[in-house]
């Protein structure tokens, strides 16, 4: 039998019981939960084979199942871009591979990013959540060694069961996500830690 992922262990045992105490739930089929983590990357239209290639290389060490390439539908000569040529990859990630993936983003990868304070707190009006990463060598199993010729962009998006984005953004946060606090719970935090003091 396969092992259950830490995350998920977590979710079950302490996320649940917390989402139901806080939101009311009656079912526990009511609590959101993570559906599919969907990361996508582009290509220059410029992009030779080689830099394609090791895209999708390093896309495949991080999700753990190789991309799909994904191909311009139709020309457009403005941008370059001719019918049929590759534009990007995008892989799907679902079950333990998305939970462990997930982990590996907020304990690991995020923290590393220089000066991070906290990433946005927006969600998309139905509960989901995506988020742009510029340089792909924050995650450990692609560190820079010399050889990449570039580093590589790419979105996160974290699809949940959540109805609203209030839903969304609690699961995510008590999930781990480092939402970046708001200037009015800074200040709120800021006058209880004088109370504290005084």
């Amino acid at each position: 039998m396969a092992s259950v992922p830490y995350l998920k262990k977590v979710y079950l045992e302490k996320v649940v019981p917390e989402l139901i105490k806080s939101r009311g739930y009656t079912n526990i089929h009511q609590v959101p939960n993570l559906k599919k983590i969907v990361l996508n990357s582009a290509f220059k239209a410029e992009a030779d084979k080689g830099h394609m290639a090791e895209v999708v290389k390093d896309i495949t060490k991080l999700s753990g199942q190789k991309p799909i390439i994904t191909k311009a539908s139709k020309s457009v000569a403005a941008f370059k871009v001719r019918e049929g040529m590759p534009l990007g990859c995008v892989v799907t990630l679902r079950g333990a591979r998305m939970w462990e993936f997930y982990l590996r983003l907020t304990a690991v990868a995020l923290p590393m990013i220089r000066d991070f304070r906290g990433t946005s707190n927006r969600l998309d009006g139905r509960g989901n959540y995506s988020l742009g990463i510029a340089d792909h060598t924050i995650f450990p199993e692609t560190q820079a060694d010399g050889s990449q010729r570039a580093n590589v962009g790419m979105d996160v998006i974290i699809v949940t069961s959540a109805n609203t984005d209030d839903e969304g953004r609690e699961l995510l946060r008590l999930l781990g996500m480092p939402f970046r606090r708001s200037s009015a719970a800074d200040a709120a935090a800021a006058t209880a830690t004088a109370a504290a003091k005084a």
